[in-house]
């Protein structure tokens, strides 16, 4: 999206544009309105956002000019001005919005979304719906938050790549001459040569391939440019495959329910299948959620509810019973509501390792960026730390470089460096900086950095230390073993930690659990409280009464967070409770949590039977 400023205060102006691009605009910088007409007669931009009181052309004048020439794209007035007949007259000189000055950045990136979505900016050239995701086979690009993903994995882009790819995207059967990108994506005073356009294409292709798109998705058509190709045909994703599954297992519950149902419209009702539908709505209470039904585990939770009662209270509430079968059913035929749950970079790949250097010495920075393919590696070049900031959100590299000093920014890369060790403590990170007294090292050290690498360095020093970085010995997968008597519950948790480099076992007997314990030999356990014959309370206590496995970290899952079955889980030893239906952000966090305190804080090693030597050591 290109945005023209104007802003006649010169500091405001930069601080906003400079706001703006961080947030992947194109923006334009003009310091009073003249300047700025005479911009919008020869760039197309997508919104205007214009101070009022300006020298030359004042901005309630430029707009009335603009709105008679017939120009139709989006005006927002930014005014000292708070009186109502200010308002008013802006209106009537044709913006389509104003804000009161001085106002937080969050509510001019919200008021510009907003237009924009309003207007129309954001509509498909096919289907002319609005709409804020383009997609390209696995590609998927959102256009609220700015994240790029394939296969749901995010990738980092530059902000020329990220318009680049917005524009191809938008455009998908639109052949984009070399003049025409460049018209389209810089400003007036910033263009570069034909050639960069040859560099971007590439860079964007390169790491769209280095992300996992495999098929080519920009064809050049030589001697005219570039343009979208055709999408390729998506085969069912794992998480499809899962759900497959899980729909199987749903039917069968449901006739299960059917088949009560039906007992309970003649007056009578076995034990036997009181006692298996029972089960079966537990089982859909504690599921239906995490698959995307969260009514759905609800109404599920009622018919558990009524099932439990005996079976004279039962055959009285036999229509409510009815109406909640049929009530489920219906929820269950809607598309499930799902929520990604975003993918931990500590999974193996066979990708490039990806560096990530935040350096403004542009010099240096595009000789390294020259030399890692050699190395096995993939280098992105981020030259401020705010730009930085954006660019963690959306993507983690295996090793980040960090410089100390930004001349053009106030902020040192010390607080950077502090910044990223908080929110991504397990990302390494190599301090490359001409500083090198003892206390930058010192602080450095402190904050967690891994390395310290002064410059100046060969291009083989840096390499070296990044090879060391990545080569240091990691801990051992962690251990987690899930005990439930629902298989599709088993298979969904599986799928959630597994990429955040755990090692889970599935247990759904839990008359087998002592002998897969030992066996085993988890650092975690995760127990559903509600099981039949041997519930989880049963098994966290028979845990607790051994001396080996006293100490090991146990949560119970539970959809009763009353204090007396809270009391009695954490009564019998548990050390954490999760409460149905589960939420996989939530559980990788608490799961996540354990581990770690386990890992600094050590209570146990376990011995293996008949041994008499640690064989398990987290």
């Amino acid at each position: 999206m290109k945005i023209l400023l104007i802003e006649d205060d010169e500091l405001l102006g930069a601080s906003l544009a400079k706001l703006l691009r961080a947030n992947y605009y194109l923006v334009d910088l003009a310091v009073d309105g003249q300047a700025g007409l005479e911009l919008t007669t020869t760039i197309d931009y997508d919104l205007i956002a214009l101070a009022v009181s300006m020298p030359k052309l004042d901005g309630m004048s430029l707009c009335q000019q603009l709105r008679k020439q017939g120009y139709e794209k989006i005006i927002l007035l930014l005014t000292a001005d708070s009186s109502d007949e200010s308002a008013i007259a802006g209106f009537e000189a044709g913006a389509d919005d104003y804000l009161i000055k001085p106002f937080p950045a969050d509510v001019l990136l919200a008021k510009i979304r907003t237009l924009l979505r309003r207007s129309g900016a954001f509509v498909s050239p096919k289907t002319e719906a609005s709409t804020n995701l383009l997609t390209w086979g696995k590609l998927q690009f959102d256009l609220d938050s700015g994240r790029v993903t394939i296969a749901d994995q995010a990738i980092a882009l530059t902000a020329t790549e990220y318009h680049l790819l917005e524009l191809l995207l938008r455009n998908p059967e639109r052949i984009f001459s070399r003049s025409v990108i460049l018209d389209r994506l810089w400003g007036f005073d910033e263009a570069p040569t034909d050639r960069a356009i040859n560099t971007h294409i590439k860079d964007l292709r390169k790491k769209l391939k280095v992300g996992g798109l495999t098929e080519e998705m920009i064809e050049t058509v030589y001697g005219m440019g570039y343009r979208l190709k055709a999408a390729p045909h998506i085969t069912d994703s794992p998480s499809t495959q899962n759900h497959s599954r899980f729909q199987a297992l749903l039917d069968k519950r449901i006739a299960v329910l059917h088949q009560a149902k039906a007992e309970l419209r003649l007056g009578k009702l076995e034990p036997a299948l009181q006692q298996a539908a029972q089960q079966e709505a537990h089982k859909l209470a504690g599921s239906l959620a995490s698959f995307g039904y969260p009514n759905g585990s609800k109404i599920a939770r009622s018919l558990e509810h009524l099932l439990i009662k005996s079976d004279l209270a039962l055959l009285r509430d036999s229509s409510q019973f009815s109406e909640l079968v049929t009530t489920l059913e219906q929820e269950i035929s809607k598309q499930p509501n799902t929520s990604k749950i975003p993918l931990n970079p500590l999974t193996s790949s066979p990708k490039p390792l990806q560096v990530l250097i935040i350096d403004d010495d542009i010099a240096l920075t595009e000789r390294l960026e020259t030399e890692t393919e050699q190395w096995g590696f993939f280098l992105t070049r981020i030259e401020t730390p705010t730009a930085a900031r954006s660019y963690l959100t959306l993507a983690m590299p295996d090793v980040v470089l960090l410089d100390l000093s930004f001349p053009e920014t106030e902020e040192d890369g010390l607080s950077l460096l502090q910044g990223i060790k908080t929110q991504w403590p397990t990302v390494p990170i190599i301090v490359f900086t001409g500083r090198g007294s003892l206390s930058d090292r010192l602080t450095a050290s402190r904050l967690g950095a891994q390395q310290f690498l002064q410059k100046p360095a060969t291009t083989e020093q840096v390499f070296q230390a990044v090879s060391q970085a990545l080569n240091k010995p990691k801990k051992a997968e962690a251990k987690i073993l899930i005990v439930d008597d629902d298989p599709s519950i088993l298979d969904w948790l599986t799928n959630i930690l597994t990429p955040w480099g755990l090692d889970v076992t599935t247990l759904s007997e839990p008359q087998q659990f002592w002998e897969v314990l030992t066996t085993v030999l988890p650092d975690l356990i995760l127990i559903d409280l509600e099981m039949p014959q041997i519930s989880g309370l049963d098994l966290t206590q028979v845990v607790r009464q051994d001396v080996t496995w006293g100490d090991v970290p146990i949560l119970v899952v539970t959809a009763h967070t009353d204090a007396e079955s809270l009391q009695q889980a954490f009564a019998v030893g548990a050390d954490d409770f999760i409460t149905k239906p589960v939420l996989g952000p939530e559980l990788v966090t608490r799961i996540l949590s354990r581990i770690q305190c386990d890992y600094l804080h050590p209570k146990k090693q376990n011995i293996a039977p008949d041994s008499g030597i640690n064989s398990h050591d987290p």
